[in-house]
């Protein structure tokens, strides 16, 4: 087993109250000629999804709240303005805050005129998901049908941002993820790890950047970003944020999270998809 499958599902600390589940249904039966079916839901709990994959492509989105899912060795956040495509047969697993709304829609992969390479976050535009939503309707007719799909088609887009992180999947460090994961909050330095996990703080650097590209301060702050992105989306104003994740003034926070956002926390809070 490689071992960044032996680290937890790749998200944040699990509620107490977490509901799992194993997967997401998908439309069963002879879906005659539609290429998209939409479907919505709200668990009104946390939940997590175990790993598993869907014959078909999947996006799914979220309102009221943020889905995290563990993609092989990386962690993709999905906030609110986003979604997240999944090709099909890409295993995968996840977990939605509580009271999240949570969107999905399967394409049939022979009928499906788009392609990504691979797991892939999509800017959810208004219009966008004003179509996908339309198509969760049971009263249209096959020609309404067949153009809102075209028009799904049309306007599906990848986003300029791709929330992805990726997780070191090197015994050596794997402990530091893990303790980051499930505490980001987590301040010890470099020095202390080493010293914690009997190696040199230049293994540890060089160990993060070999598997991630970043170095653990580097990462660790990506970590973070990922978490603030959950938060900000529950509502939790920015200096709540700052303090959850350990910073020592909202001003570093943001700061740090603009490095990496190219936004600040607050203007990310004050879009539309963030305030539904």
């Amino acid at each position: 087993m490689p071992a960044h499958d032996a680290l937890s599902l790749g998200t944040w600390r699990r509620d107490p109250a977490t509901v799992v589940r194993r997967a997401v249904s998908v439309p069963a039966g002879d879906l005659g000629p539609l290429t998209i079916v939409a479907e919505s839901e709200v668990s009104g709990v946390a939940t997590d999804w175990l790993p598993h994959a869907h014959p078909m492509h999947e996006l799914v989105w979220v309102r009221g709240g943020t889905l995290t899912s563990r993609i092989g060795n990386r962690i993709f956040t999905v906030p609110a303005g986003y979604g997240l495509w999944l090709p099909a047969g890409v295993v995968h697993g996840g977990r939605l805050t509580a009271g999240a709304e949570l969107h999905d829609a399967f394409f049939v992969p022979e009928r499906t005129p788009v392609a990504f390479a691979g797991p892939t976050s999509i800017t959810m535009t208004p219009l966008l998901e004003s179509l996908l939503l339309r198509l969760v309707r049971t009263d249209l007719d096959a020609g309404a049908r067949a153009r809102t799909e075209a028009v799904v088609f049309d306007v599906l887009d990848p986003s300029e941002r791709q929330f992805a992180l990726e997780l070191p999947g090197d015994p050596r460090i794997d402990g530091i993820a893990e303790a980051l994961l499930a505490d980001p909050a987590d301040d010890r330095g470099l020095q202390e790890w080493a010293d914690q996990l009997g190696i040199s703080d230049r293994t540890i650097t060089r160990a993060f950047r070999g598997t991630t590209g970043l170095s653990f301060a580097q990462w660790r702050q990506a970590l973070r970003v990922h978490q603030a992105l959950a938060l900000l989306s529950e509502g939790v104003d920015v200096r709540g944020v700052s303090e959850r994740l350990g910073y020592a003034q909202p001003s570093t926070f943001i700061a740090a999270f603009q490095r990496v956002m190219n936004v600040t926390p607050g203007l990310l809070a004050q879009a539309p998809a963030y305030r539904a």
